[in-house]
């Protein structure tokens, strides 16, 4: 009897431990609750307005519950270690925003053999995710050249501030960007990265102003660097010396241009990231996969703010904050 009392628990503890390691394959839901997760980058305003995104999801779905993950330092070891302990504790679906799109490649492919997995904001498109859903970064690009051929309609030298060049939002930004550029007389003279650090974001801006006192313009890639851009001219005395173009909406960045100090800023729709991939996520669960399309990407489109428009969407921002769709 005990034998046999000892191999019924080892043959239990195995089955535990393989629903462990498998998740929950697609069209495999059930009554039961499914786990999903967003796992984003650092911890910014930007990410945040995705996390309200992912809880209005939950609040609508009765059968799921969303965990939203930050990663402290925003790096791409920080984020293996996040999405791997997600994979113990055997989450369902994962929606996750690659830290190094270049690398990351074997991990999701490792990760959507065990569940779906949905990218967000910088897309691997090689990899065996499920769906992107975000922006065409190249659009956006495109955009911010556009608002560069308005202020400086005789061209003239600008500089580009990015985390990482080789993240592949950044790599469609700046491909964008140049296209729209080209025959214009605009002329990127560098693309100043920093590693998700916004002490030394600002400190690219400084040694800039330093360095090439010619440049007309500054145009910050990624969330913080618009906020980066502004301080640096602000502390130099600079402000409104040289233009800026800027992306996203932290609160510093909408600040700048509504006080006219950047001219304009393409902003996404982060929450729009969290809330859809978590419903795209459920859906493909339940075996619903009517809403990928061809292509597997979901675009969430842009917007141009500019100061006549910020007061109005600064409160549209702070409607987000309380968890509503803008």
């Amino acid at each position: 009897m005990k034998r046999r009392d000892n191999l019924i628990g080892a043959v239990c503890l195995g089955v535990v431990l393989l629903l462990i390691g498998c998740g929950r394959q697609e069209g495999q839901a059930d009554s039961d609750t499914m786990k999903l997760a967003f796992v984003a980058g650092a911890s910014t305003d930007f990410w945040t307005f995705a996390k309200r995104g992912c809880e209005k999801a939950d609040q609508e779905m009765e059968d799921i519950s969303v965990e939203f993950r930050f990663t402290t330092d925003g790096t791409a070891v920080e984020q293996r270690r996040v999405l791997e302990d997600l994979q113990t504790r055997g989450i369902d679906g994962l929606a996750v925003t690659p830290l190094d799109p270049a690398n990351q490649g074997p991990l999701i492919d490792q990760l959507a053999g065990q569940m779906p997995v949905v990218i967000t904001d910088s897309d691997i498109p090689n990899s065996r995710r499920r769906c992107y859903v975000g922006t065409n970064n190249v659009d956006a690009g495109r955009e911010a050249g556009r608002l560069l051929k308005e202020l400086l309609p005789d061209g003239g030298k600008v500089m580009l501030f990015v985390g990482r060049k080789d993240a592949q939002n950044a790599k469609e930004r700046i491909e964008g960007l140049t296209e729209e550029i080209q025959g214009t007389g605009i002329d990127i003279v560098d693309i100043r990265t920093d590693d998700i650090d916004r002490v030394r974001a600002k400190a690219n801006v400084n040694d800039t102003l330093v360095k090439y006192p010619e440049i007309k313009c500054f145009v910050g890639l990624w969330s913080y660097n618009g906020p980066a851009i502004l301080n640096a001219l602000k502390d130099a005395g600079k402000l409104g010396e040289v233009k800026v173009v800027a992306f996203d909406e932290e609160d510093d960045t909408l600040q700048g241009v509504k006080d006219g100090h950047i001219y304009a800023t393409v902003v996404q729709q982060p929450f729009e990231f969290g809330y859809q991939s978590m419903h795209l996520l459920a859906e493909i669960l339940r075996g619903d996969t009517s809403r990928i399309p061809p292509d597997q990407q979901i675009i969430i489109p842009t917007r141009i703010i500019k100061q006549d428009d910020a007061a109005q969407f600064m409160e549209k921002i702070q409607a987000m904050r309380r968890g509503e769709s803008i």
